[in-house]
């Protein structure tokens, strides 16, 4: 999911032929206070009538600002896909969030329910602990973790040391994982700030996906093709997944099979077939 500034043309048109998955028109942080309703417009004209390949969200501003209710107006529409909510706190805002799109659907035409919603969901010490109240809502599709703000509103001077989160920033990630899971959402892992160092993110994407997570926040169009790689499996996993598969399905009635000298149970069943899935 790659951020796009919403008062950019200019990295919009770039960002278009990235080959994400899906654009996040920001009008939260990379827009100055004095061009949110500039950044509005644009995001507004982007949506309207695009013939694309990929699906478009909108950053809008947290709930706080006293912006959100403006943002939303301006760009539920036809041609929108989600709306992201930046600094959340817990499951009433996917509520509140949820009941502003259905007024807002009924008025632009939309069908009801089909903008849906990504979560930021760790960016202050509150939000932290209100990850225990999450569950699955219509139209939660994605949870993301936040370090940079955390590491702002916790006062820290690094959240990374030798290439790897800090333990406060290791156990976030690790919760939002979970809450994302149990929430029925996509769990989508945080920025990687330096875009230029593609050897560490490579590396990082590679960890991210072992432990769980589908893909990534992106904030430069050249992090992309790197993610991509990333996420995806490995003709090996696939090859493995399939013949897991295929064991199973020779013996519908078995528990467990053997294949190379090592016993799969129905758990690997799963994770093969997930595999296949994102294929």
């Amino acid at each position: 999911m790659l951020f796009v500034p919403g008062d950019s043309e200019r990295k919009l048109a770039r960002a278009a032929g990235a080959g994400a998955d899906a654009l996040i028109l920001d009008l939260e942080d990379s827009v100055a206070a004095s061009e949110k309703a500039r950044a509005r417009a644009l995001t507004a004209e982007a949506i309207t009538g695009a013939d694309r390949p990929w699906r478009l969200f909108v950053r809008v501003n947290p709930f706080d600002t006293g912006l959100t209710m403006a943002d939303l107006a301006a760009v539920v529409r036809p041609g929108l896909d989600g709306v992201m909510l930046p600094k959340a706190e817990g499951q009433g805002d996917v509520k509140r969030l949820g009941h502003c799109l259905d007024a807002l659907e009924a008025r632009a035409g939309v069908a009801q329910g089909s903008v849906r919603i990504a979560l930021v969901a760790t960016e202050t010490p509150a939000a932290v602990f209100g990850l225990g109240s999450y569950r699955p809502h219509p139209r939660l599709a994605a949870l993301s973790w936040g370090a940079e703000d955390l590491s702002a509103a916790l006062g820290a001077t690094e959240n990374r040391a030798d290439g790897a989160w800090t333990p406060p920033y290791a156990q976030v990630r690790t919760l939002a994982l979970l809450t994302a899971r149990a929430a029925g959402a996509a769990p989508v892992d945080t920025l990687m700030a330096d875009y230029r160092d593609a050897d560490a993110l490579a590396a990082d994407c590679r960890i991210s996906r072992r432990d769980g997570f589908t893909g990534r926040l992106a904030i430069h169009p050249d992090q992309v093709p790197v993610i991509n790689e990333g996420y995806a499996p490995t003709p090996e996993e696939v090859a493995h997944a399939e013949a897991v598969v295929a064991a199973f399905a020779a013996d519908p009635t078995a528990g467990t099979v053997g294949i190379g000298g090592r016993m799969y149970d129905l758990p690997h069943l799963k994770v093969a077939r997930g595999v296949l899935d994102r294929v």
